[in-house]
């Protein structure tokens, strides 16, 4: 099975968890380290959101993660069970306009579609799901 799950609650505590589960994701599969970063850049920066800004005052997002290996690339799927919440629908920043200037947030959700393919939100439900891709040369496609 070309395909891992996690889950953890969507707590601070919990990114060297998920980072942990990533890397061994990549060692599992053999795929190159150098890949990695944009993959670990996009959990960091999606799972930090999460935390920050869809925890509720009586308790924080449940949050599953799943690494697939598919056709030429590795896809990441976020899911929360937090506030509905669509990270693409923010504006992209301003990298022109001076840091005073600058609206804060955005950054984020901007660096993780620069370093993925193709970046995927939807609300099912009661839960968002990120799904992000990244196309690897060399990766054979999934085994049936």
């Amino acid at each position: 099975m070309s395909e891992r799950h996690t889950a953890v609650p969507g707590d601070a505590a919990q990114l060297p968890a998920l980072l942990r589960f990533l890397q061994d994701f990549w060692r599992e599969f053999k795929l190159t380290p150098a890949e990695a970063l944009a993959f670990e850049l996009a959990l960091e920066e999606v799972f930090m959101n999460v935390v920050m800004h869809g925890s509720r005052a009586d308790r924080a997002p449940g949050v599953k993660v799943s690494m697939t290996v598919v056709d030429g690339g590795v896809m990441l799927t976020v899911e929360d069970d937090g506030p509905a919440f669509d990270p693409l629908s923010l504006p992209a920043p301003d990298l022109t306009a001076s840091l005073e200037a600058r609206r804060v947030g955005g950054l984020g959700v901007f660096l993780v579609r620069q370093v993925m393919d193709s970046v995927r939100y939807e609300r099912r439900d009661t839960t968002n799901r990120l799904q992000m891709t990244k196309k690897m040369g060399g990766l054979s496609p999934a085994p049936k």
